[in-house]
């Protein structure tokens, strides 16, 4: 059942049980410890309310669809003056019960009713087991709790309709357990976390939780994890987070260090759970495989995430091999085979969706030896600022790839971009890839594994296609810059293309057509490979063949008849072929092409909308007499244009 309950009920947790002698238990504390129980006939809530709030947090809701919103869901209640039912104070080697609904054994205390406890003081070698068959929730509210365990989790909830861990404010709590368990569960392997519970967990509060796991993971839900609010601390030899059904964030400070993956939720049995939903908080998460995985459907609408993930992009593919590097042998943890490191589902992928993955908004930065964020089916980009750098492909989805808006800059990547069928209508791109900017290829993400040759041509297929309809996409590659295995069309925005240097790949690749029809684009790079788009476009396109090849930084314009300028670029690479296409250029007119001198104003990207160009040099002029000039499939050389006509010098208003 979801955590919406109206004040008054959460007022009358007050629970009468009687306490019962000794329980036969597995824990920590040893069974000559002292105990302490406080008389049985203490009122529930007579103890002092603790001043406490319950952040809101979301209730479990239906995966969520990549591109679109998450279902509504009921939320929790806001608290005002949580009354304290029942007090627990660990001193030493003992614990103290004030109230009832629980029982101690030397410093293993058992919670066997449901209501609101109070947990506080510390202990070297105890344990806290929530088991009750109560149907309401457990409220466990830590006070300065620092609680250890050398052989199973300090907090286990072995059963219970659910449980909120609320950390009291300004308060600092720690949980520790040992490299070595005696399981309570020994057919599943449970507990498996410091922090292991059975049923539905919510953290929240404006306390600070510190975990240290050295077993395995730090905190685990067999159920859902909420985590609303608190200040948490992870380091945990497995994964740091886990909630098999869901894993929520709606606000919370985690700092997390993890041997495996930082956040992860793993039910793999019913496609509306296994989501991790990211709806606020900062994050600040450092793993050996995945930073933040979902068995079904990731989405982040907000929050601030900073991931680094199996080493970093330092770490990358595209240096296998080599000495020092471990792409591809990402540390598994010490409860894993000693081959889970190198098997096909280990990877150190910064979000990763065993579905559909949603960024609709948030600031995520992305240091990842792997795909900074990839999904086995869809992603969409609606939202949020991303900064990537990424050992292997940017962003890779194995079906479809959508981005109607955000921003992306992605700094470093084997691929940019990489899907099946990408559809960019909106949002800031600025990629640099050392191999394709923009692939459309296949969708199984097995192209890394080993290299990617990169310049392989496959034949067209109607699936596979790059769509631009809007948005500013600027790219650098060392490969093709936009590479289609299929085709390419556009209809608006603006696209700037960096290409290659080598004749071996071009700034545009496509093997079944490029069709432009609106928007700016400017693709520069070397001839060997050159392509334009293609003629059943409806808007002019040029591609000019220089003839020599130009230093980066070397300005390039166009102008008009009446000498304005329908471009002024200045590459940030070394080139020899320029494909330009624009709304401006019109058939029957005549441009030249001018080439080096000094640019002023004010430019993006290299590409200066008033730009004033002096002391350039003429290359050519040309007159468009069809809407692709120059151009072709593999133009190459072939597609340059005609000499400088006679007495073809600077014009009025070029300032050259």
């Amino acid at each position: 059942m979801s955590l919406v309950y109206l004040r008054a009920r959460w007022q009358h947790w007050a629970v009468c049980v009687a306490l019962s002698g000794a329980f036969l238990l597995t824990g920590c504390a040893p069974a000559t410890a002292t105990a302490t129980t406080a008389a049985a006939t203490a009122q529930a809530g007579t103890a002092e309310p603790a001043s406490l709030q319950l952040t809101e947090a979301a209730a479990p809701t239906a995966t969520a669809e990549a591109s679109g919103e998450p279902a509504a869901a009921p939320t929790v209640a806001t608290l005002n003056d949580v009354a304290v039912d029942t007090t627990i104070t660990f001193t030493g080697d003992a614990a103290t019960v004030s109230g009832e609904g629980a029982e101690a054994d030397g410093a293993l205390v058992t919670i066997e009713a449901a209501g609101t406890y109070a947990l506080s003081g510390a202990a070297s070698d105890g344990q806290v087991i929530v088991d009750t068959k109560d149907d309401a929730p457990v409220v466990l509210v830590l006070s300065g709790l620092d609680l250890t365990c050398a052989n199973s989790a300090p907090l286990y909830v072995r059963k219970a309709d659910e449980v909120v861990v609320l950390l009291a404010a300004d308060s600092d709590n720690r949980l520790t357990d040992g490299a070595e368990y005696v399981l309570d569960d020994v057919e599943d392997g449970e507990p498996n976390a410091a922090l292991f519970s059975k049923a539905d967990l919510t953290i929240a509060g404006e306390g600070a939780l510190t975990v240290v796991a050295s077993y395995n993971d730090g905190i685990a839900s067999k159920d859902g994890l909420d985590i609303a609010g608190g200040v948490l601390q992870v380091t945990a030899v497995g994964d740091g987070l886990r909630g098999r059904d869901y894993l929520r964030v709606s606000g919370a400070q985690i700092t997390v260090d993890a041997g495996k993956d930082g956040l992860k939720s793993t039910n793999d049995e019913d496609a509306a759970l296994g989501y991790v939903l990211i709806e606020d908080g900062v994050l600040d998460i450092t793993a050996a495989e995945d930073g933040i995985q979902a068995e079904t459907d990731l989405t982040v609408a907000g929050g601030n995430l900073q991931l680094t993930t199996g080493g970093g992009s330092a770490n990358a593919s595209t240096q296998r091999g080599q000495p020092g590097n471990t792409w591809g042998a990402w540390p598994a943890g010490p409860q894993a085979a000693d081959t889970a490191a190198t098997s096909d589902d280990a990877s150190a992928k910064g979000l990763k969706a065993g579905v559909d993955l949603a960024i609709r908004g948030g600031t995520i930065y992305i240091d990842s030896s792997d795909d900074a964020v990839h999904a086995n089916g869809a992603i969409a980009l609606s939202g949020g600022e991303l900064t990537l750098f990424s050992g292997d492909d940017g962003v890779h989805a194995d079906v479809s790839l959508t981005i109607t808006g955000g921003r992306l800059d992605l700094g470093q990547s084997y691929e940019g971009l990489e899907s099946a069928e990408i559809v960019i209508s909106g949002g800031e791109l600025r990629l640099v890839a050392s191999d394709d900017g923009i692939n459309v290829s296949g969708g199984a993400d097995g192209s890394s594994l080993g290299g990617r040759p990169g310049q392989n041509r496959f034949a067209a297929s109607a699936n596979q296609r790059l769509e631009i309809d809007g948005g500013y996409i600027w790219v650098d590659a060392a490969g093709d810059g936009l590479d289609a295995n299929g085709s390419i069309l556009m209809t608006a925005g603006t696209v700037l293309v960096n290409g290659p240097t080598d004749n071996g790949n071009g700034a545009l690749d496509y093997a079944g057509g490029f069709q432009i029809t609106g928007g700016v684009l400017v693709a520069v790079g070397s001839v060997g490979m050159a392509q334009a788009p293609d003629t059943s476009s409806t808007q002019c396109a040029v591609m000019i063949t220089l003839p020599q090849v130009q230093a980066a930084g070397t300005p390039l314009q166009l102008t008009a008849e009446d000498g304005s300028a329908v471009l002024t670029y200045v590459p940030g690479k070394e080139y020899q072929s320029v494909v330009f296409s624009s709304p401006e250029l019109q058939q029957g007119q005549t441009y030249t092409v001018w080439t080096g001198g000094t640019v002023s104003g004010e430019g993006v990207d290299g590409l200066y909308a008033d730009g004033v160009l002096t002391g350039a040099t003429a290359q050519s002029s040309f007159t468009i007499e069809g809407i692709i000039t120059g151009g072709g499939m593999m133009g190459g050389p072939g597609g340059g244009l005609p000499g400088i006509p006679s007495g073809g010098g600077p014009r009025g208003g070029g300032g050259r």
